[in-house]
């Protein structure tokens, strides 16, 4: 009877340990990598607008919205749609100086502000300097895009995932081990075009200034991990 327990115990623990073994002879392998691709930008978005001062906040608020209507107007004559202007900014706030006797009230100060996608690029130094002819002063920032970006940010994931195969190759080579198939892919982040921002205060552009769109960066960013199924 004691023969026969003692049997079994060893065969239960020979199969312990050959299960641990296999485990312990299963390669598993993690890597992360990212994939980049460079675009030319094919749209633009910019802030512009007015800012003006004035002794009371009536007078500040219509000279603004005098020099705004007449900036709508020379972005609607560039072919502009509606859906691509929208107000971002409209403030209207006291200007206070100090003196000795403290701070008194210096007029008022209004600004409006709007936002424009532009999807023509050749037009976009010639808007600029018509929309200062009209009386933009002010400058926000000038960011460039793609209006389609997923088939770029595709290559990206392609190539991301190829260069983990490829450090997953080189690991396994280097290490003495066959490589496992894949089990899991994760896409840790994928970074839409980063736009290249110009930003200033006030403007004061010569008609049509010159501007470079250069080239825009997009990434994906994935961790792969290669072993035996679960």
């Amino acid at each position: 009877m004691r023969a026969g327990m003692t049997t079994g115990r060893r065969l239960v623990a020979a199969a312990l340990l050959a299960a641990m073994a296999g485990a312990a002879g299963a390669a598993e392998i993690t890597v992360s990598a990212e994939g980049r691709v460079l675009a030319a930008p094919d749209m633009a978005t910019l802030r512009l607008g007015v800012r003006e001062r004035a002794e009371t906040a009536e007078a500040a608020l219509e000279a603004t919205s005098t020099a705004t209507a007449a900036l709508l107007a020379v972005l609607e004559e560039a072919g502009l749609a509606p859906a691509d202007v929208q107000t971002s900014e409209l403030s209207l706030y006291p200007v206070w100086r100090n003196d000795r006797d403290g701070a008194a009230a210096d007029g008022f100060e209004a600004a409006n502000v709007v936002t424009v996608q532009l999807r023509d690029l050749t037009v976009l130094g010639p808007v600029l300097g018509a929309a200062v002819a009209a009386g933009a002063n002010r400058f926000d920032g000038l960011s460039f895009g793609l209006a389609e970006p997923e088939a770029a940010m595709d290559l990206a994931r392609r190539r991301a995932v190829a260069e983990a195969l490829r450090r997953a190759a080189l690991y396994a080579e280097a290490a003495g081990v066959e490589l496992p198939p894949v089990r899991q892919i994760q896409e840790d982040g994928a970074q839409a075009p980063r736009p290249m921002m110009l930003r200033g205060a006030e403007m004061d552009m010569a008609a049509a200034p010159p501007v470079a769109t250069g080239e825009i960066a997009l990434s994906a960013r994935v961790t792969v991990v290669f072993g035996p199924p679960d």
